[in-house]
């Protein structure tokens, strides 16, 4: 098979959560502009339909806003991607959130908010378009989850944010449970454990901090675009049809090294 055949997404269908910034917006620009339909949502209307409307530019790109840490809220959406489409070959489960605060002072709420989001939201949005997943695979050509975790799941991190690397942790596990389960409906389900990528939630990083980081990272620098495109595009493609279960780390060695 040739390399254009073996990587290809050209005609598929795909809904990627948080995907109007940071990486989420990485991996819907790289399946725009690949040939995919991509359907994107997050909380911010405002945010997600500008998005939309610049990588309609390229290709198509819908955006369905939507707060999806709420289980009425990952309802509507599937109903509004089950109103447009007949199968969806591509999920990605990226909307997350972080919370920092030192262990005496870390609220219930820091807590509740991330693990609904960066968990909860996974399991649940996967099981609402679960029919839609099975409508798009088939035994030579699986559909494809892709849950995006973090190396902070991985290891102890030296930044004091307990329910995100807790989710992260979770969220790893979740895909091989995920994945046992599944393939048996023609799902495959992956993650991509992300190292520091520019994004909202690193914009906090102090820039000293920063630096420490590209020192401590064998590769000496921070993920760039093309970085968690090539791999979300693997992940996507027939290149990957015989991955189930696995976790690929994009982190320049950092977390795989240390």
């Amino acid at each position: 098979m040739k390399i254009g055949e073996l990587f290809s997404v050209r005609g598929k269908v795909a809904l990627v959560t948080g995907g109007s910034r940071g990486i989420g917006e990485m991996i819907a620009r790289a399946y725009v502009e690949n040939g995919v339909r991509v359907y994107i949502t997050a909380r911010k209307a405002d945010a997600c339909d500008a998005l939309a409307n610049e990588l309609s530019k390229s290709g198509e790109c819908i955006s369905v806003p939507g707060d999806i840490s709420r289980l009425d809220e990952i309802d509507r959406l599937g109903t509004e991607i089950e109103k447009r489409e007949d199968k969806l070959d591509i999920l990605v489960n990226n909307a997350g959130a972080s919370w920092g605060a030192n262990f005496a002072t870390f609220p219930e709420s820091g807590w509740d908010k991330v693990m609904d989001l960066n968990v909860k939201s996974a399991f649940f949005m996967t099981q609402r378009v679960l029919k839609l997943l099975q409508a798009a695979g088939s035994e030579d050509d699986f559909a494809r989850v892709i849950n995006i975790g973090s190396i902070e799941g991985m290891r102890t991190s030296h930044l004091e944010a307990y329910s995100y690397a807790a989710s992260k942790a979770a969220i790893l596990h979740l895909t091989r449970m995920m994945a046992k389960y599944l393939a048996k409906n023609h799902i495959a389900v992956n993650a991509i454990a992300p190292g520091y990528f520019p994004s909202k939630m690193t914009d906090a990083i102090p820039e000293d901090e920063s630096e420490v980081i590209e020192g401590h990272t064998p590769m000496r620098r921070w993920g760039r675009p093309e970085d968690m495109a090539g791999v979300a595009l693997y992940l996507a493609s027939r290149a990957s049809g015989f991955v189930c279960g696995s976790t690929v780390v994009v982190d320049g060695g950092l977390a795989t090294t240390g």
